[in-house]
């Protein structure tokens, strides 16, 4: 069985080598990160929203099977305690009087990262008060309405989902390069895909790994991976980054009582911020607030790198907003948010497209460049799993199951043709 080498280590990439361990040895897989911290980007800083029926046309099945498959995954290895999932509600809040504008399937460009977007008010009804999370913050005048059906969206704490499946992966025997770059590409005689060199940042040695398949599945990063490893090809991979912040904090009233009765995410208009918030609790006492996108902010070397930048205007913009929809009347200080506790401050880039569907595919040897070529069929081939915007925890098992599906040639759980790079 030929090696398989998957650059990028983080849910997609994970996720592809869980799944592509189903069908081939463990021992035949390599994954690749660079970055000295692993999911240290939107893998590991995401809300973690997962939602079955959210999605443009082109993702329609991607979005049902991967929300399956998370369910499934969670009953087989008790997600529940291990990667917080839960079942979750919907709403939308409109602070003041009017509704929330947002549309249910509406927003399918890359500028709309925001779920707000697509979490519509087609479908919407009436709260009952006993759907109101205890956390959330009501003024009078405020609209409050559930968002789509009953069991179509849930939650995951998506580091320890991430955490999880790498762990998976390594008991399967999958090979983890870290902190490593693949730097170059070898060919056979035939000018095939023949092996990928290796350097490892740590001990700074170079490892040339036998392989016929590749898969680019480097979040944001994917274009400079590409170029990188084929540099005489004309063609790029069309995905560019969106730089978004987060808060996570802590609420006196989102307790383990609480969770019973299940998480909540809270979509909210009006009231004093510029932008369009996304609110989620999650098992655990912790709630994650974001939607604050940067656009423009330019993608570092590496996701570690990201920190030195992070905008302090931008975080204090999202603890006024806390305070705002979950906080009380008290005293602010570097810690807390009226009786908010801060846990952690977030600045992540998300891969995104300009059509807002993400990119699952073979590259075509046309692409490759000049005397680059691969094996056919399940025998060899470049793929490319990026773009997934601000749907990459969501969508992340059901890319892993039909990216491996594809690989090894065999027929897919869900049509992805509108997925192609063309």
């Amino acid at each position: 069985m030929n090696n398989t080498v998957i650059l990028g280590a983080g849910i997609v990439g994970v996720s592809t080598a869980y799944y592509l361990s189903k069908h081939q040895p463990g021992s035949t897989i390599h994954l690749v990160e660079a970055s000295p911290e692993l999911f240290a980007s939107a893998s590991g800083k995401a809300a973690g929203f997962l939602a079955r029926d959210w999605f443009p046309p082109a993702s329609t099945e991607l979005g049902a099977l991967s929300f399956e498959e998370h369910r499934r995954l969670a009953e087989q290895d008790d997600g529940a305690r291990t990667w917080g999932y839960s079942k979750s509600t919907s709403l939308s809040l409109a602070f003041g009087k009017g509704r929330s504008v947002a549309k249910k399937g509406g927003g399918d460009r890359a500028d709309a990262a925001s779920r707000t977007a697509l979490a519509g008010v087609d479908d919407a009804q009436k709260v009952e008060s006993s759907n109101i999370p205890s956390w959330l913050r009501r003024t009078e005048g405020d609209a409050v309405e559930v968002i789509g059906e009953e069991g179509s969206v849930a939650q995951v704490d998506p580091l320890a989902l991430c955490q999880h499946l790498l762990r998976q992966c390594l008991d399967a025997g999958v090979h983890l390069h870290h902190p490593a770059s693949a730097i170059s590409i070898q060919t056979d005689v035939r000018d095939e895909l023949s092996s990928v060199c290796i350097a490892d940042t740590t001990s700074s040695t170079e490892t040339d790994v036998p392989c016929t398949t590749i898969v680019i599945a480097a979040g944001a990063w994917s274009p400079r991976v590409f170029s990188t490893l084929f540099p005489k090809s004309t063609a790029s991979i069309p995905v560019s980054s969106l730089a978004g912040y987060s808060l996570v904090f802590k609420s006196p009233r989102w307790t383990a009582e609480n969770e019973e009765h299940g998480c909540h995410a809270v979509f909210v208009s009006g009231g004093r911020a510029t932008y369009s918030p996304e609110i989620f609790s999650r098992v655990g006492g912790q709630i994650y607030i974001a939607g604050l996108n940067s656009p423009g902010e330019p993608l570092p070397e590496l996701p570690t790198d990201s920190a030195a930048g992070m905008s302090k205007q931008a975080i204090a913009t999202l603890r006024d907003t806390a305070k705002e929809v979950a906080g009380l009347s008290g005293t602010d200080n570097a810690h807390h948010v009226d009786d908010l506790e801060v846990v952690r401050e977030g600045l992540c880039f998300r891969p995104v497209t300009n059509r807002g569907t993400p990119i699952l595919c073979r590259i075509p040897d046309a692409k490759l460049g000049e005397g680059v070529s691969t094996r056919p069929g399940p025998e060899g081939g470049v793929y490319v799993a990026a773009g997934h915007g601000p749907w990459g925890i969501s969508l992340s098992l059901g890319t892993g199951k039909v990216m491996a599906e594809m690989i090894r040639g065999k027929e897919l759980s869900a049509d992805i043709s509108g997925l192609d790079i063309r």
